[in-house]
């Protein structure tokens, strides 16, 4: 990726001058080099939460991914998802294992209590404990954070962090302090950032989430572009913004270091109840597993 060296600026690459197809190269030769990880639910076409998958289901979803991938992300250890880090090891992916929480404290027993035996399995590289808990307020801080050190404490060799949105570990320094790593979901598109600046808008997120970590290591867990739907204020979903958008966010992490699990792996028609018709097109893979960009 050296010879694209020359277009980068801080805001990202200067997409001046570059074809369509030469993106799409671009593209291709960044997932050829493999990405530090996506963000994987293995739901095909009319699949969502609440839907139980099978282990064959996940390695035909695995095998499409596992050549461009060191890592992926799940969000959760219940319904056969608790099967996926196994899988993923047996393919020697890592995996950053999801703990769903929310207001059903007796789901949340199970996914705890899962979560626990895929770490004592060796199957976990990072555990996070919640995804946007505090964001959606279905538990207290105090709730949280004593899920959090429950996991800690029973396995205590594993890094153990939570998932939310950047700003919330500045909202909430104790839960800062109770994870063993920040994990941060960073998304310009869903504040309204025009595509042109997306990158610096990233940047800026990332170096918040940063400063309040003290030392701690720092992990962008969902950022991407969706590529058809409604404008969010200034920022508009198209193919050639997501692409851009794609090709931006590994070059950065390639030049500063970056942990990102880029959001996501597959379309999923499912999340367009909670998003509207945007949440249906954030995958790098369509439905039907093609390759969007390539």
């Amino acid at each position: 990726m050296s010879r694209y060296n020359k277009y980068m600026s801080l805001a990202g690459v200067n997409f001046q001058g570059l074809e369509l197809d030469e993106l799409r190269r671009l593209s291709s030769e960044i997932l050829q080099q493999k990405i530090h990880g996506l963000c994987f639910s293995p739901y095909i076409d009319e699949q969502g939460p609440g839907t139980v998958v099978t282990e064959q289901q996940i390695r035909q979803r695995l095998d499409i991914i596992e050549p461009n991938i060191n890592w992926i992300r799940t969000f959760s250890c219940t319904e056969g998802n608790e099967l996926i880090p196994a899988v993923a090891a047996d393919k020697g992916i890592k995996s950053l294992v999801g703990v769903w929480l929310d207001d059903d404290l007796d789901n949340n027993e199970l996914e705890i209590i899962n979560a626990i035996k895929i770490g004592n399995a060796g199957h976990a590289n990072i555990i996070a404990v919640g995804n946007e808990v505090l964001l959606r307020g279905d538990l207290t801080e105090q709730q949280l954070i004593d899920y959090i050190q429950r996991i800690k404490l029973t396995l205590p060799d594993i890094p153990v962090g939570y998932v939310d949105a950047y700003f919330k570990f500045e909202d909430y320094p104790n839960v800062t302090e109770a994870c063993d790593v920040i994990l941060a979901n960073c998304y310009p598109f869903w504040e309204g950032c025009p595509a042109d600046y997306s990158l610096l808008y990233m940047k800026d997120m990332y170096r918040r989430a940063t400063r309040v970590a003290n030392g701690k290591p720092v992990i962008i867990t969902e950022t991407g572009w969706p590529n058809e739907g409604s404008n969010e204020r200034g920022a508009v979903p198209s193919y050639e913004n997501a692409l851009k958008y794609f090709i931006n966010t590994y070059l950065w992490a390639e030049q500063e270091g970056i942990e990102i699990f880029y959001f996501s792996g597959f379309d999923e028609g499912w999340k367009v109840a909670d998003e509207g018709d945007v949440g249906a097109y954030w995958g790098l893979w369509d439905k039907d597993a093609n390759y969007k960009y390539g």
